[in-house]
């Protein structure tokens, strides 16, 4: 058979992500320490665990509703309002997810026709764009600056703007670069946006962790929020990545097509999940607050000793990454990476693996133990002095 020549072209023409190649290299080594993978450390708090478990064993084993069951979406609506000041109705604007990543996915599916622009600020995760790609449309990739601290700006949103915008992103706060978008960073985007049918995809997975500032949502924006679609999930403030669970919010019309295509490639989210998550937006604020101050601890301290190295090091204010310039090194992302995990074995992340905008950065998760992270640290200082 040759395959080449019966699969698809445009999944074929998708370069797989360039975060992959590390982890196959640091699975072979021994006494390696990663600093690449973006999965919070700690485990997923007990009375979480203890709901998903007593779920199965009372037998709720069977499908729910395709839109997730009512009471998690009454939790979710609930939460937002108290966490974020937002409101969104659970009959008929909340979607439940198998994880943040099928929200985006469906969402982009929903609103993109072939041919269609979709705009992506770049460094960023590596999802979007082939996301848009598979569903017909063409990603218009926005560089943003380290100047900028790494925010979408008013004049490189509207000079990215065409007839075929369809779409932006606004993946805040962010991964790889832990920038935020502000309260006033959005509303400086309502007049390049007023008078179009541009919708706002805001991936908000790590609203829970802003640093200083409590995160701002563009639905939050009156002037935007009949343009935005909330993605948001249990992931990363919760711990629950294994779980893959999320949800999406929005507009009634977009939502409704969202769980229609939900319902036919999906069904419904696992059950065990949906009972786990009434637990965590329950009775889960403190595990949140526990969270955050031990990833600011470790927020602080990276920051500071990457400039103790002599790299510069912009303070990241959201997420859990950081995201040094290493050009005063000479070398390249891809070089400085690999040289790293092969002579002292920590492993970070390339940041051209994020797009425009990422060579001569890398990323640095502080999802990892203080322990660990002091450790890489040193071995990272050592690697920089042999240079």
């Amino acid at each position: 058979m040759d395959y080449n020549s019966i699969m698809s072209t445009k999944i074929q023409g998708i370069a797989p992500s360039g975060i992959r190649k590390f982890f196959d290299i640091l699975n072979e080594m021994e006494d390696a320490i990663s600093l690449g993978v973006g999965e919070p450390d700690f485990v997923t708090p007990w009375h979480i665990r203890n709901a998903g478990i007593h779920s199965l064993e009372k037998g709720h084993t069977k499908y729910t509703s395709n839109a997730g069951m009512l009471s998690l979406r009454t939790e979710i609506s609930g939460y937002l309002r108290r966490r974020f000041d937002l409101s969104y109705d659970p009959m008929g604007q909340i979607l439940v997810t198998v994880g943040g990543s099928e929200a985006i996915d469906i969402a982009i599916r929903v609103l993109v026709n072939p041919g269609d622009e979709v705009i992506v600020p770049v460094p960023s995760f590596v999802c979007y764009g082939p996301l848009v790609t598979m569903a017909g449309g063409v990603p218009v990739y926005v560089q943003t600056k380290r100047e900028n601290e790494f925010r979408l700006m008013p004049d490189e949103l509207r000079a990215a703007i065409s007839p075929k915008t369809k779409l932006v992103v606004l993946p805040y706060p962010c991964n790889p670069t832990g920038g935020i978008m502000e309260r006033r960073d959005l509303e400086a985007l309502v007049p390049v946006l007023e008078g179009s049918n541009i919708m706002i995809l805001s991936d908000e997975i790590y609203a829970e962790l802003t640093y200083g500032v409590k995160h701002t949502s563009p639905a939050n924006i009156e002037a935007l929020h009949e343009r935005t679609i909330v993605v948001n999930g249990f992931s990363k403030c919760y711990a629950m990545t294994g779980w893959r669970l999320g949800y999406v919010c929005g507009p009634r019309p977009v939502i409704a097509q969202l769980t229609k295509l939900h319902q036919f490639g999906i069904m419904c989210a696992p059950t065990m999940s949906q009972y786990a998550a009434i637990a965590a937006m329950k009775d889960g604020d403190g595990d949140i607050e526990r969270m955050h101050r031990e990833y600011d601890r470790r927020r602080k301290y990276l920051v500071a000793e990457l400039r103790k190295m002599g790299l510069d090091c912009f303070e990241p204010r959201g997420a859990f990454y950081v995201f040094p310039c290493i050009k005063s090194t000479g070398l390249s992302s891809d070089e400085f990476c690999e040289s790293l995990l092969l002579s002292e074995k920590v492993a970070v992340i390339p940041g051209n693996a994020f797009g425009l905008g990422g060579e001569g950065f890398v990323r640095m998760c502080y999802a990892s133990s203080f322990e660990n992270i002091k450790e890489a640290l040193k071995r990272m200082d050592r690697f920089i002095k042999s240079l």
